[in-house]
């Protein structure tokens, strides 16, 4: 059932306040608890952005910094030291100084808090999915050393937008759920309602530490709505390149147009983390299909009809070029049962599309391989850990407990109002319980240390401004 009650009238879940002074960079900042969300407001300069994110959220990057560390040595055969170390020295120097000054200004936030994590972690961090599943291939192939199964390009998300006779209204819809390790996703909870100095206010999911969505869902108040999903086995990494986590920042941050946002994509394009952009502009009820390869970006737009996605490449140069190996035709996929259903359910819901039908469409367990209803790898909202086989795309084994973690929905109308409607954990509203996963699959025991239950929560609004009746910047 949607919780659309205004998190205004909610019960926020706030921990203790310091008892020392308040530093004068948190300005407005806080976080509050609701429906299994963490809504965090940010504003100011990059450096006092940087501080409030660090600041509040100290615990909760810590936290995100140990799963990343833990996966890895288990997938990656590397210390959390080798990301360090790549962050500064691959990724660091490319950033543009706005955006170094905002992860500096959360490695202080952390210090302040007590924490000994520094900015290196922090671009660590945020450079995970571009270090493991692109520099990392490309590294170990230049060194002819084996590439561990997992390092490739993931295959993450199932999301579609929407406009002129194929929704309710005629406006846009746009959906995406996000899929992940459990360990990741289960703490990929978190609402951001930035004000920067410059650019475009903004609000979108993300997770502790991350300076952009990354899983990527969003909105700006010039009317930019925003999703992905990830290109399947892309390959290919420009060391020279900006890199991808400081430009869909950028791009969220400061689009005012979807050809402003393609270009900024573009300009600098590294092929890390590269995904089909699904871009929507509520000033002229436009959408567009962006493939970010790293040799091909092609753009599609148009006014009225659909698009979906589902870590499914299109664009046939792109394909030949960017996603060696990916075989449209293989129907036991993933990423092609999810985009047959897609389609399916485009056609069978033209015309009537709207966010209640976006939320159906992300709970959807058809899996079109097996002609019947099995949540599994090849539902649009992914149980991974059901599946008996395994995704051999992206090489995650039998049962991993990995799928769809979150879902997000938007139409035109919440937009304008830099407001979208989120569910955490599995879409469906399914609960996983970590223990009883552990016991019957210890071949994962690995995780322990990071596996935790994820507990669906409700369909719940959330919109920028929102604030707990008790929360001030005191408190963390």
């Amino acid at each position: 059932m949607r919780l659309a009650t205004s998190l205004l009238l909610a019960a926020a879940t706030l921990a203790a306040p310091f008892a020392h002074a308040v530093d004068p960079r948190l300005g407005d900042a806080y976080k509050f608890k609701h429906s299994g969300w963490t809504y965090v407001h940010l504003s100011g300069t990059p450096e006092q952005i940087g501080y409030q994110h660090g600041y509040l959220l100290a615990h909760e990057i810590e936290d995100n910094v140990h799963v990343y560390a833990v996966e890895g040595v288990h997938k990656y055969d590397k210390q959390w030291s080798f990301f360090r170390e790549a962050g500064r020295t691959v990724l660091w120097p490319h950033i543009e100084p706005e955006y170094q000054a905002e992860l500096k200004g959360i490695g202080e936030g952390l210090k302040a808090a007590g924490s000994k994590l520094d900015v290196w972690d922090v671009v660590a961090l945020n450079g995970q999915e571009e270090l493991t599943g692109y520099y990392l291939p490309m590294l170990n192939a230049q060194q002819g050393k084996p590439n561990p199964p997992a390092a490739v390009a993931p295959g993450k998300c199932s999301a579609f937008i929407a406009t002129g006779s194929a929704t309710k209204d005629g406006k846009i819809v746009i959906a995406h759920s996000n899929w992940s390790s459990y360990a990741e996703g289960e703490r990929w909870n978190y609402v951001f309602d930035i004000v920067p100095t410059k650019g475009y206010r903004f609000l979108m999911d993300g997770s502790a530490g991350m300076i952009t969505s990354q899983d990527d869902f969003g909105v700006n108040a010039a009317g930019i709505m925003i999703t992905e999903t990830t290109l399947p086995m892309a390959a290919g990494f420009d060391v020279n390149g900006i890199p991808e986590f400081e430009r869909s920042r950028k791009a969220m941050q400061y689009a005012d147009s979807i050809d402003t946002y393609a270009a900024i994509m573009r300009a600098g394009n590294n092929g890390g983390y590269a995904n089909s952009w699904l871009i929507g502009d509520r000033k002229t009820n436009e959408i567009a299909y962006l493939e970010l390869g790293l040799h091909h970006t092609p753009l599609l737009k148009k006014t009225d009809g659909y698009f979906v996605s589902s870590n499914f490449a299109a664009n046939p140069d792109l394909v030949r070029d960017d996603t060696p190996g990916f075989d449209p035709n293989n129907a036991e996929s993933s990423m092609n049962a999810r985009h047959i259903r897609a389609e399916e359910f485009m056609k069978q819901n033209y015309g009537k599309l709207d966010t209640t039908l976006a939320e159906a469409y992300l709970s959807d367990h058809y899996d079109t391989y097996e002609h019947k209803v099995d949540a599994g790898k090849r539902s649009l909202c992914g149980h991974e850990d059901t599946s008996p086989i395994g995704e051999k795309v992206w090489d995650n084994p039998p049962h991993s407990p990995s799928g769809a973690v979150t879902g997000k929905v938007m139409d035109s109308d919440m937009a304008a109002k830099l407001s979208f409607i989120a569910r955490s954990g599995h879409p469906c509203g399914e609960d996983f319980h970590a223990a009883p996963f552990l016991a019957a699959h210890p071949e994962f025991s690995w995780q322990k240390p990071i596996l935790n239950d994820m507990i669906a929560g409700p369909w719940t609004a959330f919109t920028s401004s929102e604030k707990s009746p008790t929360a001030t910047i005191a408190q963390r």
